[in-house]
C-alpha cells in the first residue's frame, strides 16, 4: 500500500521556522519527482515546491521563493520542506504528493499537516 504521510505542522508566530517532512512508503520514490502542496481555507490548493528525483532540479512559486527550501533522501525516502520567514499567509494544509511522470498528474497525495502562522 502506497502511503504519503506527512508531519512537522504546527502553531508558530510570523517570522518563525518549520521544516515538514513527508516519509513515503509501499514503492520506491527515488525517481518521483515530488511536491508541496497546500490550501488555505476557502482557496484553491496551490503549488508551493517540488524536487526532481534525483534532488538536482527545484522548482518554488514565488511567493516562497527564498524562504522555503525543498530537499529529499531517497535513502529514507523521505521529503522536507524548510519554511523560514514563515508569514501569517502561509498558513494552510501543507500536503506532498509524488508524480510518477511529468507527462502525469501527481499520482500519489499525503493527508496533509496544518501550519498555522499568527501574526
Amino acid at each position: 500500500q502506497v502511503q504519503l504521510v506527512e508531519s512537522g505542522g504546527g502553531l508558530v508566530q510570523a517570522g518563525d521556522s518549520l521544516r515538514l517532512s513527508c516519509a513515503a512508503s509501499g514503492r520506491t520514490f527515488s525517481t518521483d519527482r515530488m511536491g508541496w502542496f497546500r490550501q488555505a481555507p476557502g482557496k484553491e490548493r496551490e503549488f508551493v515546491a517540488a524536487i526532481s528525483g534525483s534532488g538536482s532540479m527545484t522548482y518554488y512559486a514565488n511567493s516562497v521563493k527564498g524562504r522555503f527550501t525543498i530537499s529529499r533522501d531517497n535513502a529514507k525516502n523521505t521529503v522536507y520542506l524548510q519554511m523560514n520567514s514563515l508569514k501569517p499567509e502561509d498558513s494552510a494544509v501543507y500536503s506532498c504528493a509524488a508524480q510518477r511522470s511529468q507527462l502525469r498528474p501527481y499520482d500519489y497525495w499525503g493527508q496533509g499537516t496544518q501550519v498555522t502562522v499568527t501574526s
